[in-house]
């Protein structure tokens, strides 16, 4: 039984192409399966075998995705955002226990240094642009060989990433082999992918999203994922003019920012050969599911994914089953319900929180009892999502339970950005929040009081901000109050605040 990623490698005929890159030379599958065992036995040689942790820190791109497949071959992957900052970094590789960090030659990031203020080897990874896409060496001095070195097993944990939570620590998911082998399966079964599909990925490669929906699956169906540098609206036509993927999968900002330019690349897209789009990581509003399919002649298909379940929980199907607008389609792997307040299972129309089990569903959080006991009743993992399921079992998602802010599929905690400006000398109090935003679903506010006799402006708050966290996360709209509205038990509430104060 396939349940490994070591296993899913295998599924490629050795002779078709598994990775490749806009303008570079293609990784076939044999070629893939041999650079996967040669990195397995460099990182064992340097002392980093079964469930030991390796940072990723990688450009998006094919080496990232050969990266994430061959540690996990052999270690446990957790990719890390490039963007963020230093004072990220100490907390990220510190709370994930890393055994090494893996980056580029000479790489400029401050993760290096924090990895050696740490203790933690830095590995670095050199490729040659002429080789083919994805094939790098790993460099750094050799140490004891690994007591549990060799390939992974399907209980051992292949891939562990930090997702947001309410309060200021983001909490830790491990994903099991058992648990991503799972996942990409079962968008393989939804998206009916076989070994002449063409995935091009604009997904960056430190989300469950672009490792699980773009690479994983496609390996996993023997097909190809070509690798692009990132997201970016001006060279999508270019690539897929270049590329002629058969689908891409992306989230709703994307798909926006893609329509904005179709008028001048009208030949690109009449000889485009994509077979379906895939949306997921926000709601995808139904004008912009309609408009793509106009325009790209290919049906649209709106998933819903989260890290705790390996991605993939439920999806729209392509044709001919019907695809609904506005819904997040029906169980697409897991099984799905809806749960009362009273901890019954709720029947169609019934509005609840959002509940999932299966084989691609992780069993619990790192170090965090607490969360554990809140998060699993009765075998069933508690989303934190509001929705309704309807007679045919598409799934429409309401609301969020939780207070977690989603920018165009960036998942924030407030409370983080709560600490981190607390640390300003002229703030006395700060409440993060959502506002909306037409187009990235959410953006993120802030709520300031200051303290007698102190002053700051707007720009001064968000520069101190951005010097301390990734982009994304920076306050878009600064307030300052006099006093920021509290609920009947005095605590600061962030549900509604937006409305409160006229933002919405």
């Amino acid at each position: 039984m396939i349940e490994t990623m070591n296993d899913l490698l295998r599924n490629g005929r050795p002779e078709d192409i598994a990775i490749g890159a806009p303008g570079r030379a293609h990784l076939s599958y044999g070629q893939l399966v041999e650079h996967v065992e040669r990195t397995v036995a460099a990182l064992n040689a340097r002392g980093i075998g079964r469930n030991d942790r390796v940072a990723i820190v990688l450009p998006n791109g094919p080496e990232m995705a050969s990266a994430f497949l061959a540690v996990g071959a052999g270690a446990t992957t957790a990719p890390l955002n490039p963007a963020y900052r230093a004072e990220e970094f100490e907390f990220y590789l510190s709370d994930l226990n890393a055994k090494a960090l893996l980056v580029e030659r000479d790489s400029a990031s401050p993760a290096v240094d924090v990895a050696r203020q740490q203790g933690v080897p830095v590995l670095e990874i050199t490729w040659d642009e002429n080789a083919p896409a994805g094939q790098f060496e790993v460099t750094g001095p050799e140490t004891s060989p690994a007591d549990n070195g060799g390939m992974v097993s399907p209980e051992d944990i292949a891939l562990i990433l930090h997702t947001s939570g309410t309060t200021s620590r983001p909490k830790l998911v491990p994903l099991s082999q058992a648990n991503v082998s799972a996942s990409a399966r079962h968008i393989v079964a939804t998206t009916a992918l076989t070994p002449e599909d063409r995935c091009l990925n604009i997904m960056p490669l430190f989300h469950i999203h672009g490792l699980m929906a773009a690479v994983l699956s496609s390996i996993a169906a023997g097909a190809s994922v070509f690798c692009s540098p990132g997201f970016n609206a001006l060279r999508f036509f270019s690539w897929l003019d270049e590329v002629k993927p058969s689908w891409y999968t992306a989230v709703p900002t994307m798909h926006q920012a893609i329509l904005t330019r179709v008028e001048r690349n009208r030949e690109i897209i009449d000889a485009a050969r994509l077979r379906f789009i895939r949306s997921s990581s926000a709601s995808l509003p139904p004008q912009v599911m309609k408009q793509l399919e106009e325009v790209f002649g290919a049906p649209v298909i709106e998933s819903y994914g989260m890290t705790e379940a390996s991605h993939q929980m439920a999806s729209n199907p392509l044709p001919p089953a019907p695809r609904k607008p506005g819904t997040v389609g029906v169980a697409a792997g897991p099984d799905v319900a809806v749960l009362g307040t009273e901890g019954r299972l709720l029947g169609a129309g019934a509005v609840g929180e959002v509940v999932i089990r299966g084989p691609n569903v992780f069993t619990s959080y790192e170090n965090n009892p607490k969360a554990n006991t809140e998060s699993f009743v009765d075998g069933w993992f508690r989303t934190g999502d509001q929705g309704v399921m309807d007679g045919e079992g598409y799934l429409t998602i309401t609301g969020r339970l939780k207070e977690i802010i989603n920018r165009g599929g960036e998942k924030i905690s407030p409370r983080e950005i709560d600490d981190t400006l607390m640390d300003h000398p002229a703030v006395e109090q700060v409440v993060t929040f959502a506002m909306p935003h037409e187009k990235l679903g959410e953006e993120v506010a802030a709520a300031i009081v200051l303290r007698d006799g102190m002053e700051a402006t707007e720009r001064e708050i968000r520069d101190f901000a951005a010097g301390r966290m990734a982009d994304f996360k920076v306050p878009r709209n600064v307030l300052f109050l006099e006093e920021i509205p509290k609920g009947p038990s005095g605590k600061m509430q962030r549900i509604g605040l937006a409305e409160k104060l006229g933002l919405a």
